[in-house]
Parts: C-alpha cells; sequence; structure tokens
C-alpha cells in the first residue's frame, strides 16, 4: 500500500509538472503573438484630421502631396481634412529632426508619410556606416512620431534612374550611377520590415516607378519620369500619388449606376455611389436626374501621362454606368445638355466609364479643383516650404559651430538666428494664404445634380 502511495504521488507530480510546463508553453506562445502587430491597412479619416508628408526635396516640389490632395477633395468633398507638407529640398532624416517639433508636431497628425532616404545614401556605392546614420536617425524620427500619438507611414526611397543619369550632362561616379538604385532598394527594404514588425503603414513608391519604366523602354529606351534621375516629373510624381493610395487602401470607385426594364415595362435602377431620380425609360432612350457623392479624380495636364501609366481613373476613380434591353443601334449621351460621346447599345450593356471623359460637366468641375490645388501648391505651400530650406542651412551651420568653440562661433550663431527672425510670420502669412483657396476648392468640389438623356442617333449621323 505504501509504495502504492508513493507511485500515485510521482505519477502526480511528474503529471502536474508537464501540466505547468504546457500551460507555460501556451501562455508564452500567446504573449508572443500577442507581441506581434498587424501592419496599417487602411486610413481611417473624418473631419478635422490632419495628414503630414514629411520628406526632402521630392515631397518639397508639391507634386505627388497635390495630387493626393485632390484626390481626397475630390472623393469626400463632405470631410475637410488638414494637409500639410513637410518637404525640404537636400533633406535628410537629421534634418526632419531637427525641425520636427515646429514643422510635424505643432500639425497634430493623425498619419505622417516618411519619404526619406535619397539625400541619406550620399548618391555613392553601400556604405555601412551611412546606412547607421540613417538608420539611427529614423528610428528616433519614428519614435518621435509614436510619441505625438500619430501613426507612421514609411515609404519607399523612389528610384535613381541610372539610364536618365548617363543620358544627361551632369557628371557623376560611374559606380555610383550604376548602383545607388539598389542602394535605395536596400533602404527601403529595410523601411518595409520595419512596418510590417511595428503596424506601420507602409508604401512601395520604388516598385511602381521601376516597373513603369522598364515596360515603357521596351518601346522607347528613352523613356523616363526622372529626367534628372532624382526627382520624378509630374507623370512620375502620379505614379507616386496612386501608389500612395493605392497601398492605404482608399475607397476606389466614383460610382456605379446599372438600369434595365423589367419585363412589365418598368425602369429599375441599382446604384452606388449616389441618389437616381427622375427615371424614364422608354422608346425614346433614357434620362435620369443623378447627385453622386463624389467627384472623379483627375490631375493637370502636365501630369496626364501618370494617368495613362497608371490606369488611374479605371483603378481609382471609375464612374460606370450600365444600360441594358436597348434596341440595336447608337446612342448619344448627354449631361446638363452637353454632349459626352456616342455608345453602341453593346458597350452600354457592358458599361461605359465616364471618369477619363474630359466632356462631362463633373470631369471639368474636378479639373477646377485640380487647378486651384495647383495654385495653392505653387504659390503659399511652396513659399512656406522654401523658408523651411532656410532653417535647414541655419540648424545644419548650427550644429557644426555647438561642437566649437570660442566668442567667434557665438557672434557667427546670433547672426543665423536673425537671418531667421521673420520665418514664424512668413508661415503664418503662407498657411492664411493657402486656406483661402482651400476654402475656394471646397466650394467648387461640391457635386451637384446632373441630368442625363441617352438618345437613339439616327443612321448616318456623326458623333461632334
Amino acid at each position: 500500500m505504501k509504495r502504492l502511495m508513493v507511485r500515485t504521488k510521482l505519477i502526480y507530480t511528474i503529471t502536474l509538472g508537464m501540466f505547468l510546463m504546457s500551460t507555460g508553453l501556451l501562455q508564452a506562445q500567446e504573449a508572443q503573438q500577442q507581441a506581434y502587430k498587424t501592419p496599417l491597412s487602411k486610413l481611417e479619416l473624418k473631419s478635422g484630421d490632419s495628414i503630414v508628408f514629411l520628406g526632402d526635396s521630392i515631397t518639397h516640389q508639391c507634386l505627388y502631396t497635390q495630387y493626393v490632395e485632390d484626390f481626397f477633395y475630390t472623393r469626400y468633398p463632405k470631410m475637410r481634412l488638414k494637409f500639410h507638407n513637410a518637404g525640404v529640398g537636400g533633406a535628410k532624416a537629421w534634418d526632419a529632426l531637427a525641425r520636427f517639433d515646429r514643422d510635424v508636431a505643432a500639425y497634430h497628425p493623425k498619419y505622417v508619410t516618411v519619404l526619406l532616404g535619397m539625400n541619406d545614401g550620399q548618391y555613392q556605392p553601400f556604405n555601412e556606416a551611412i546606412f547607421q546614420t540613417y538608420y539611427n536617425d529614423m528610428k528616433e524620427l519614428i519614435t518621435k512620431i509614436e510619441a505625438i500619438k500619430a501613426t507612421p507611414i514609411l515609404m519607399t526611397p523612389t528610384m535613381f534612374d541610372a539610364r536618365a543619369a548617363r543620358m544627361g550632362t551632369r557628371k557623376r561616379d560611374p559606380s555610383a550611377v550604376e548602383l545607388y538604385n539598389s542602394v535605395l532598394a536596400y533602404y527601403g527594404a529595410w523601411l518595409r520590415e520595419v512596418a510590417a514588425e511595428s503596424g506601420f503603414g507602409f508604401v512601395d513608391m520604388y516598385g511602381p516607378l521601376n516597373n513603369i519604366t522598364i515596360a515603357a523602354r521596351q518601346k522607347d529606351p528613352h523613356f523616363t519620369l526622372i529626367r534628372d534621375a532624382i526627382h520624378p516629373d509630374e507623370p512620375g510624381q502620379v505614379v507616386m500619388a496612386v501608389a500612395l493610395l493605392s497601398d492605404m487602401n482608399v475607397q476606389r470607385q466614383v460610382s456605379r449606376i446599372t438600369i434595365s426594364e423589367k419585363a412589365n415595362g418598368e425602369p429599375a435602377a441599382v446604384v452606388r455611389g449616389g441618389k437616381l431620380t427622375d427615371l424614364v425609360y422608354d422608346a425614346d432612350g433614357v434620362s435620369f436626374t443623378w447627385l453622386a457623392d463624389s467627384l472623379p479624380w483627375v490631375v493637370p495636364q502636365d501630369a496626364q501621362l501618370g494617368a495613362e501609366l497608371t490606369k488611374l481613373g479605371h483603378r481609382m476613380s471609375q464612374e460606370a454606368l450600365s444600360i441594358h434591353g436597348l434596341p440595336a443601334g447608337r446612342y448619344e449621351l448627354t449631361i446638363d445638355g452637353e454632349v459626352a460621346g456616342q455608345y453602341s447599345n453593346t458597350n452600354l450593356a457592358q458599361h461605359i466609364e465616364l471618369q477619363g471623359n474630359s466632356k462631362t460637366p463633373q470631369y471639368q468641375q474636378a479639373m477646377k479643383v485640380a487647378l486651384l490645388n495647383q495654385e495653392r501648391n505653387d504659390g503659399p505651400v511652396k513659399a512656406k516650404r522654401n523658408i523651411w530650406r532656410a532653417f535647414q542651412q541655419f540648424a545644419r551651420n548650427k550644429r557644426k559651430l555647438d561642437a566649437e568653440e570660442g566668442e567667434k562661433n557665438t557672434q557667427k550663431l546670433e547672426g543665423l538666428e536673425k537671418q531667421l527672425a521673420g520665418q514664424e510670420k512668413t508661415i503664418q502669412e503662407s498657411e492664411a494664404a493657402a486656406l483661402a483657396l482651400e476654402d475656394k476648392i471646397y466650394e467648387v468640389n461640391q457635386p451637384v445634380a446632373r441630368k442625363y438623356v441617352l438618345k437613339k442617333v439616327a443612321a448616318g449621323k456623326k458623333q461632334k
């Protein structure tokens, strides 16, 4: 009996130990799984939210940021967001840290997009010491963004176009020309890892620019989106804007209207993205009134190539119209009395897309928005960025002088500070002017009810 009790106790002890061990392993596994974060997959925005675009000269150009703003102005006309461009030509990650409090934190952003690295790599083959400086400064920058309760959206450095560099007249180190695009790819791959592990947003700017370029060069070996090898031109900046919005999974469709005739002869409509009224479907054609929730996303003429290369309208701004059951023939569509185009009954049954049709009043309305925003960015927004360029030079000089000693250096610092005496006034004046133009944008960007009329075209009648 005594041996049985000892054996029973031993079995109990072993079983309990195994249970506790398995429970401990399970808890450890659960804790590890809970530590993993899900990367940001979608922008969650409401009126009053602020987005800061932090970067270097590619952001200072006020182009991809402008096109992203155009998207939100037209797609969400009832939601007023706050946009702040925080790009400065020549900036490295350290420079962003130097101006962070006034140029980022002061705007209380919900999201901060970060496009840095082009200058940090110093336009030479990969150098571990240089990368470590970028690594440390970026980690500090990310920590500061999180400290103000904003979500970082890390974006890969854009493409360095080696072929454009070779075609240009500027003298460059051949090894840097050959290898620098690969250096930027390395920097971007590290940023992707940081974003994935930390639960940040991530945007691949590098891939789309490189992929579109190599595809276009299959037809034209001289093709480039980056004539100076570093700064994407307007079409390239559209590619960047599409990449940002695509990777952040914004709403892509403007509207879809599907109209048919029931067996009893009554018209029926299934719609998305607006309100349809006054529907008539008879032997003469179809007519209705359409009040959309939003406008199509369009970009100024100098950026149109980018819209074509990215299929911007179809992918990000589709206005689809389908009409089923029409007798065979061609039909002319007018919107508010203006001819938008002619379409066969077969095309109408499949669906037509109107977002890229410059003849429609909604496209023309959206273009007014884009041109107003172009004026806003070319004027007061860029003026504010230029004063920050002066601050950047001041901060760099101050950093250098702080490392030295002597009364002479103190005098130099005082002189540098005097040069920035009017900075805050310039910032405030620029912001007031930008806000006045934005007020105009929100007057222009409000959708209005449009009258659609589709009538069969007499045989032989050509489209005007």
